[in-house]
């Protein structure tokens, strides 16, 4: 088996055992990129030879006894989104598409204390702005299980770069679904944590008040060992929550016995395929065979969490990306005579087809006369969608639900028809209404080969009871025996 092959914690322990060095991990990555870049797209910037130079001085370090991290040298990918300093942050977009960030975001800084070592910036939807990573102005990314398919958005880059071994995990964002989608397309494990368990600072804002950073990884047991890793307080961010830190890693523990889910019938009911559907029923069955006690739900405001999450998150959208003018950085036109020109052709010409059709709608719905019948009344929807995921936290300890209505599409077949696109969310949007965390797990393969993933809801701060359930069907099933179309590729 390849060291590329193996998850975070199998690298660690080797590594613990003396059995490889971290310069080898670091030039297996390298290799791996190198072989298998032109085919999946997955990078907008490839740092693995920089990489390969900072493993071997943190390898001599950590020799010498400076350096005790057990993640020293154990490398990551990065969503372009997420500032890294001195290398560019594009977010997918010709707006910024020769911005090098002069800073780090906290969850960069984190990862640098721990000596860790970053293989590259992961494309995107631009701005995050999609569900299949093919509105980056770069390339189109493809799935690792079938490169004819999409791998997802926005955090697709992330997700098919973990899928085909070439990042060991990597971190992603979620605004409506933008890591659980993708990694249930490629067959890898997407956490969308608690709002604000994250800091958000350093993170190219979308949607403010939905963002979240969060894990894409082999498997569960690496997922919470990175939330460790990410999570916690930050003064930088307001919206930072001072909790009590845990440690995820604690509560990887095979037993449901007693846990009580909850399968709300609006998530499994139209739109929903038929192969998706069944897959998950037979998870409901796999975790009653497990202890678990298992009940249909309702959620009644369901149907109305998509067109709320559109309103809400163009809205912020319009607001965030007013910043990008031409004037202070990012793209600016050769074409003007004046500062309206600035504004009007750099706006018009940086940015791509979805991020102006979301900005359109966002200005419209906070407009005088619309704000009122649009913004205001998603707000108190968003209220509604609150109080009816606490009624069911009441009862239930997690639910349970499909994480996409389908499995990966074929690249070009859903880009020219928004409204089909948007659909692809609607599974995953109400929980960042709600703020609550996600984990998507891989359960099963379709008739056609492509993965299925189950996602698993948790109240506010719950991620132990999601890491728990999460692990426990994980080691009592077999899926991570399957593997991509994709040759040489785990998972």
């Amino acid at each position: 088996m390849e060291l590329y092959e193996l998850t975070v914690h199998e690298l660690v322990d080797k590594l613990d055992k003396k059995e490889i060095t971290i310069t080898d991990i670091a030039k297996s990555y390298s290799e791996r990129i190198e072989s298998k870049e032109k085919d999946v797209e997955a990078f907008v910037t490839v740092t693995a030879e920089d990489a390969v130079n900072k493993a071997k001085k943190i390898e001599e370090e950590k020799n010498a006894g400076k350096i005790d991290s057990k993640l020293a040298g154990i490398p990551i990918g990065i969503k372009d989104n997420i500032c890294v300093k001195g290398v560019k942050t594009t977010c997918s977009s010709k707006m910024l598409e020769n911005f090098v960030s002069p800073y780090n975001a906290t969850v960069i800084d984190k990862i640098n204390n721990e000596n860790m070592v970053v293989l590259g910036k992961l494309n995107m939807d631009e701005f995050a702005m999609g569900a299949s990573t093919e509105y980056s102005y770069f390339k189109k990314t493809k799935n690792p299980w079938d490169l004819n398919r999409v791998p997802g958005g926005s955090s697709g880059g992330s997700a098919a770069a973990v899928a085909a071994n070439m990042v060991p995990w990597a971190l992603g964002s979620d605004t409506g679904g933008s890591i659980r989608q993708p990694s249930s397309f490629c067959g890898v494990v997407g956490l969308k944590p608690t709002y604000g368990l994250v800091s958000r600072y350093g993170v190219v804002a979308f949607a403010s008040s939905l963002d979240q950073i969060g894990p894409i990884t082999k498997d569960v047991t690496d997922s919470a060992m990175l939330l460790n890793l990410i999570s916690g307080y930050d003064e930088k961010d307001s919206t930072s929550l001072d909790i009590e830190k845990k440690d995820y890693t604690k509560s990887l523990v095979n037993d449901v016995k007693g846990l009580k889910i909850g399968l709300p019938k609006e998530y499994f009911g139209e739109g929903i395929d038929a192969e998706v559907k069944k897959a998950v029923m037979e998870v409901a069955k796999k975790y009653e065979e497990m202890g678990a006690i298992v009940k249909e739900c309702s959620m009644s405001v369901a149907d109305y969490a998509l067109a709320t999450y559109y309103i809400i998150a163009c809205a912020e959208a319009s607001s965030n990306l007013g910043r990008f003018d031409g004037i202070r950085y990012g793209y600016r036109t050769k074409e003007f005579s004046n500062l309206k020109d600035i504004y009007i052709n750099s706006r018009t010409e940086g940015f791509g087809e979805e991020v102006k059709r979301r900005i359109m709608l966002g200005t419209y719905v906070l407009s005088s006369g619309y704000y009122d019948a649009y913004y205001k009344k998603a707000q108190k929807v968003r209220s509604v969608v609150k109080k009816e995921f606490d009624k069911l936290f009441s009862e239930f300890d997690v639910l349970l639900t499909p994480t996409s209505p389908t499995v990966a599409f074929n690249i070009g077949t859903r880009s020219n028809n928004p409204l089909q696109m948007y659909l692809a969310d609607i599974c995953t949007v109400s929980v960042n209404i709600g703020g609550l965390p996600a984990i998507s797990v891989p359960c099963s393969l379709n008739s056609e080969g492509m993965p299925i993933g189950f996602q698993l809801i948790g109240n506010h701060f719950s991620e132990d009871t999601l890491f728990k359930t999460a692990y426990t069907y994980e080691q009592n099933t077999n899926f991570r025996e399957n593997k991509p179309k994709f040759v040489g590729a785990r998972y």
